[in-house]
């Protein structure tokens, strides 16, 4: 229980994301580290990989097109992108964070890859990091179909 009552709990480090351009890095940082895509999906202007490490993953965002990646790589260029916390009750976790005045990038969770839902917290509450809660689903990630143009 937190200082505020609430009963979410951070569980552990979900992902860490990396955004870049085009295809290369997940091949040469999969290679590099000898992680396999378990897991892509396409989203608005990005490719989502997850490369399993250990009890986490380190997630590969592509850009594609117009969007948040893309504006974000305009800005900065390949570089780290966001930590991501996975919590126990992310309904809870949102809703305690707003209540203690804390600035959210989602006011309330939304659907995110792999059938988690999650929350960004802004920046500017959190030292300049972009932080992601997510809530897998209870499917987790089984069956996760990689496309055969990115399989390792």
């Amino acid at each position: 229980m937190t200082e505020t009552g609430s009963t979410w709990r951070v569980i552990r480090l979900h992902h860490v994301a990396f955004a870049h351009w085009e295809d290369g890095p997940p091949r040469v940082i999969g290679d590099l580290l000898g992680l396999e895509c378990a897991h892509a999906e396409h989203a608005a202007g990005f490719i989502e990989r997850m490369l399993p490490a250990g009890d986490s993953y380190l997630q590969l965002l592509e850009a594609t097109g117009p969007g948040t990646v893309a504006r974000f790589l305009d800005r900065r260029g390949p570089a780290l992108h966001h930590v991501a916390m996975e919590v126990s009750d992310i309904d809870e976790a949102v809703a305690d964070l707003r209540r203690r005045g804390v600035r959210m990038v989602d006011e309330t969770p939304r659907p995110g890859g792999m059938g988690t839902r999650i929350a960004f917290v802004h920046p500017e509450s959190c030292q300049g990091l972009l932080l992601e809660l997510v809530e897998p689903s209870a499917a987790g990630t089984s069956g996760a179909q990689v496309p055969a143009t990115w399989r390792s």
